[in-house]
């Protein structure tokens, strides 16, 4: 897809899927939908949870033992047709929570080609969980904006755009 990427990275080379297959529904096959066709921007917050003290010295040290990542997708633009927005209009009419929110999202380095696998890229898998924020809108179209909490079990490994498949390192 990008080619040979030299020099400062754009930021279309760093894409982010996630999985737009109900949990319970998809018996094990992800459907990765890329995110960002309206969004002009996208941020993943890290959240660190860091520890600040001071002692009776005056040193002051600094700890940080975890990260709470979220991203956000504002807008989302509902589209016919669109596996994620099936799954975000049944997460709002079943008003669904806990497991049923379950999903993993992929961050895709497309600056990073595989050096035999052409047309996989070094990608990193996580689990997540959807939260709808809101849905509705103006007169644009209809919205449903949403919150991405990641939860963790990050691994590492390729992901293939022509299938849009990941296969975590050492499982090939």
């Amino acid at each position: 897809m990008p080619g040979t990427v030299t020099g400062k990275i754009k930021r279309k080379f760093m894409a982010h899927y996630i999985d737009a297959a109900a949990p319970a529904a998809s018996g094990g096959t992800a459907k990765y939908v890329r995110l960002g066709k309206d969004l002009e921007e996208f941020n993943v917050e890290m959240n660190a949870n860091v520890d600040t003290k001071s002692n009776i010295w005056g040193e002051t040290s600094v700890n940080l033992d975890s990260y709470q990542p979220q991203a956000s997708a504002e807008p989302y633009y509902a589209e016919i047709g669109d596996p994620l927005f099936g799954r975000l209009q049944t997460i709002i009419d079943e008003r669904q929570t806990l497991d049923d929110l379950k999903t993993s999202v992929v961050e895709v380095h497309l600056w990073e080609e595989h050096e035999t696998k052409t047309g996989s890229y070094v990608a990193y898998k996580e689990d997540a969980i959807i939260e709808v924020s809101s849905y509705g809108g103006d007169t644009t179209g209809y919205q449903i904006p949403f919150n991405v909490h990641h939860t963790g079990n990050r691994v590492k490994g390729l992901f293939a755009l022509a299938t849009k498949t990941f296969t975590e390192d050492g499982k090939e």
